[in-house]
């Protein structure tokens, strides 16, 4: 997000160890506050260790989170309150503990501040259930959809993400009819905004209502630098009026499904490409674009960290970035607009 012109409050917890000192200073080398961040000697940080087959994908992978659970409390988070309230959206993932997460999301809520939910992993994902009715936006790959969409109907969509696996390689318009009734689940449920990622293949973007696509979220953004000079560039060539029709779509009954399709890429690896992904469209919406513009800019920020050394890259260029944003946003198409 600072590498695009974000200014994020980050509120987590790291040890003190060679871990969590270096993400400190990183922290600081971005000039981004650090107060949020609670470091102590009991503390061990959080890491993640993969295994990258031939192709850059994750072979395996061993994850320790315990810290995060232990020690990033609701009691922490609540200290945070002012930041909270006054942020143009804020994030939370599922690696939060039950109490911590529904202590973040009433913060949100409490100010009216739009939330997005990151599901981390298929079983993480499931924490849906005890907050959703907070929730604006969430981010699942075609896997988590399923799992938090049982977790909210259990049984409704029994042995669907079977079949769904064995046929997902079809057009875009087949493949958001077999992910609908998930979708709408979730839709029906309060949620504002589903962002399917479909790998490669891109994202699906998915409302209830026509109009929270084409609007933007953030009435009045603070633009300075980088954070200026991309939303010219977006905003300038990705015009909200391609989606005009989006605007008049009505009643609780209906969907509109956007495809918004991957970008060719020269893959070094597949890690971070999802965060980055998130990252650059929270940016975005915070810079006030809309969630259109956004993604585009998420998925072409996906395409420069797959083809990075490190899972982030050490910077962007903004005009690469845009230039590949633009291509997205004008290949990208209503797939679903009707009845369900």
């Amino acid at each position: 997000m600072s590498k695009l012109g974000g200014k994020p409050f980050f509120i987590s917890a790291v040890g003190l160890d060679m871990a969590g000192n270096h993400l400190l200073e990183h922290w600081r080398s971005a000039g981004r506050p650090i107060e949020g961040i609670l470091q102590a000697q009991d503390i061990t940080t959080a890491v993640v260790c993969c295994v990258l087959d031939p192709n850059g994908e994750v072979a395996a992978g061993v994850a320790s989170f315990e810290s995060i659970e232990k020690f990033l409390t609701a009691e922490w988070i609540q200290q945070f309150r002012y930041e909270i309230s006054s942020a143009p959206v804020v994030m939370v993932d599922a690696n939060l503990n039950d109490r911590a997460l529904e202590a973040s999301c009433q913060l949100a809520a409490g100010d009216n501040i739009p939330l997005w939910f990151e599901p981390v992993s298929v079983t993480k994902s499931k924490k849906i259930a005890s907050i959703v009715k907070y929730v604006t936006y969430i981010s699942p790959n075609e896997d988590e959809l399923f799992a938090m969409a049982d977790a909210l109907s259990p049984g409704k969509l029994y042995g669907l993400s079977e079949r769904y696996r064995s046929e997902k390689n079809c057009p875009a318009e087949s493949h958001i009819n077999m992910l609908k009734p998930a979708i709408v689940l979730l839709l029906e449920k309060g949620i504002k905004i589903v962002v399917v990622t479909i790998g490669a293949r891109g994202v699906f973007l998915c409302s209830k209502e026509g109009s929270i696509l084409t609007r933007a979220v953030v009435e009045k953004p603070q633009r300075l630098g980088i954070s200026s000079e991309l939303h010219k560039l977006i905003s300038s060539d990705c015009p909200s009026q391609k989606f005009h029709d989006a605007k008049h779509i009505g009643g609780t009954s209906r969907l509109l499904a956007l495809h918004l399709p991957g970008l060719p890429a020269s893959v070094k690896k597949l890690t971070g490409a999802g965060d980055c992904l998130v990252g650059a469209t929270l940016a975005s919406i915070c810079d006030g674009l809309n969630i259109i513009q956004a993604i585009s800019v998420g998925i072409a920020a996906a395409k420069a960290t797959v083809e990075a050394d490190s899972n982030v890259p050490l910077t962007f260029d903004l005009v690469g970035v845009a230039d590949d944003a633009r291509s997205v946003y004008s290949a990208a198409k209503v797939v679903y607009n009707g009845p369900v």
